[in-house]
């Protein structure tokens, strides 16, 4: 009995171990497409129509070692389509040795090979659908006339710890604007890393403080439900309309129209408000903030500047210019 235990024993540990072994690695990162790997392929989106012409989206996740979520989505991608409480379909996958993709969800399985993904239900092919790489309509857009540039790729100098990285980004480095802001809009590009292996709010994770005092998440949520600690969610406060988020290392956009809590004898008579798109889409429409976030400043009458957070992820920002408001 004791010799049967401790093989019991013995075994259990094996298999223990070897799951350590083959487990993804939670701190393996990548901020650039050339070193992201196989899985970096597969994942992202993939859109098109079914036999019967319904129009469909699916989100495939990666996962690390070759594994993947898959999310499909009846009418559309998000923000193309389907929209918050419309049905979803859902599934894992994996890798075969030589190097399919093979999906399998409740009634339903898929193939993926070469940026196509062909569904079957019940032996009979129902849809092939091809990779695609959307941008944000307002990726790039210049700076109006009478804007304050707060950094357009040559100094970071405008942020107080500011720090260029590769060469022409801004890093999440816990910097605040110097220039300081009430009531004003501005627009901001971000780009989270590929770190497959992470999970939650270890995977991308940076936050962009509206006045230093309302925190408009960034994380690489590609594929959740939308929260309000998840890309494009006020944290603690108010979850987004719709999960905009883009594949890790595409380049997204922040649109934001802020008005300030307004102060009287040094009480709050009313509520900073915000109208937020992400990636072209609007996610918090004259959105009422009865409060600020954990992490940074407590509400009060002063302008304050753009604070961007270091998480210990490399998030990198670009195209950061604000238009003050009267």
């Amino acid at each position: 009995m004791r010799n049967g235990r401790l093989m019991a024993w013995s075994v259990g540990l094996l298999l223990a171990v070897t799951g350590l072994v083959q487990a993804a690695d939670p701190k393996a990162t990548f901020t650039n497409e050339k070193d992201a790997g196989p899985d970096f392929a597969v994942q992202g989106e993939y859109a098109g129509t079914d036999v019967e012409s319904h129009k469909w989206g699916v989100q495939v996740i990666a996962l690390g070692d070759g594994k993947f979520d898959v999310v499909g989505y009846p009418g559309g991608l998000p923000g193309d389509g389907w929209k918050r409480g419309d049905a979803t379909k859902t599934g894992k996958a994996e890798t075969a040795s030589d190097g399919t993709v093979n999906a399998k969800g409740e009634d339903w399985t898929a193939t993926i090979k070469d940026g196509t993904m062909t569904v079957m239900h019940e032996d009979k092919k129902v849809a092939e659908i091809k990779k695609t790489q959307r941008k944000s309509p307002t990726l790039g857009a210049k700076p109006p006339e009478g804007a304050k540039v707060l950094f357009d790729g040559t100094t970071a100098d405008h942020f107080k710890n500011g720090k260029l990285v590769e060469g022409n980004l801004l890093g999440a480095t816990n910097c605040e604007s110097t220039a300081k802001f009430g009531n004003h809009s501005f627009h901001i590009e971000f780009r989270t890393p590929f770190m497959p292996g992470a999970r939650s709010q270890q995977r991308g994770n940076s936050g962009v403080y509206l006045q230093s005092r309302y925190e408009l998440q960034v994380l690489d949520s590609f594929g959740l439900d939308g929260k309000n600690n998840e890309c494009g969610g006020i944290y603690t406060v108010a979850v987004p309309n719709v999960n905009m988020c883009f594949p890790p290392l595409s380049w997204q956009t922040y649109d934001i129209d802020f008005t300030a809590a307004k102060f009287e004898n040094g009480k709050k008579v009313e509520n900073a408000r915000a109208t937020i798109k992400h990636n072209g889409v609007v996610i918090h429409e004259n959105l009422d903030l009865q409060n600020g976030t954990p992490g940074r400043a407590k509400e009060g009458p002063e302008a304050l500047g753009l604070f961007l957070q270091d998480h210990g992820n490399p998030v990198a920002f670009r195209n950061i210019w604000v238009v003050e408001k009267k």
